[in-house]
């Protein structure tokens, strides 16, 4: 199971990208909306949530989690304790985390960035505590993906599919979507 939390204020092309691409790769992937089903993005776009996150917990079926960003959408993430309690269920169990945009600072204000390559949105990259800042789109180091934002959101979710199905799959994917 991958999870995509959404945060009100979240930036809805991160979010939704790699739902979109996930589901198309045969992913098992669900939107968790925090402290309700309905979520409205950065851009004031309301998303129904397939669950609340109340209705789940921390288990072992979890393969990935996926954090997008925007404002305050990474704020109001890195604030809610049960989303604190998934990533740090991810990272004690070697589950696959992945943020994108601001959301990466998250991972490094928990030291979960230490000697690894990570990116973000360019403003961040202080924020990114003891990783190595690679100013690239999508940056992968062991189980946590990192991107910059908006624009590179079908580059990271194409990421995401290689991670969970192999390379084979994305690029038949990227192929099927027309990318370059």
């Amino acid at each position: 199971m991958v999870y995509v939390f959404l945060a009100e204020g979240f930036e809805e092309v991160e979010a939704l990208t790699p739902v979109d691409v996930l589901r198309r790769a045969e992913i098992d992937v669900k939107t968790v909306g925090i402290n309700s089903n309905i979520i409205r993005g950065s851009h004031k776009i309301p998303v129904i949530t397939d669950l609340d996150i109340n209705e789940i917990k921390p288990d072992d079926s979890i393969e990935m989690i996926i954090l997008p960003g925007g404002m305050p959408g990474t704020l109001n993430l890195e604030s809610n304790e049960k989303v604190i309690e998934f990533i740090d269920y991810c990272n004690d169990n070697e589950k696959y985390i992945s943020a994108i945009c601001a959301a990466p600072s998250i991972l490094g204000h928990k030291g979960l960035l230490n000697g690894k390559k990570a990116t973000c949105f360019p403003g961040f990259e202080s924020e990114l505590e003891g990783a190595e800042y690679t100013g690239e789109s999508v940056v992968r180091d062991g189980r946590i993906t990192t991107a910059k934002g908006a624009g590179v959101a079908l580059e990271f979710a194409l990421c995401l599919v290689s991670v969970l199905k192999g390379k084979d799959t994305a690029d038949k994917l990227r192929a099927s979507l027309q990318c370059k």
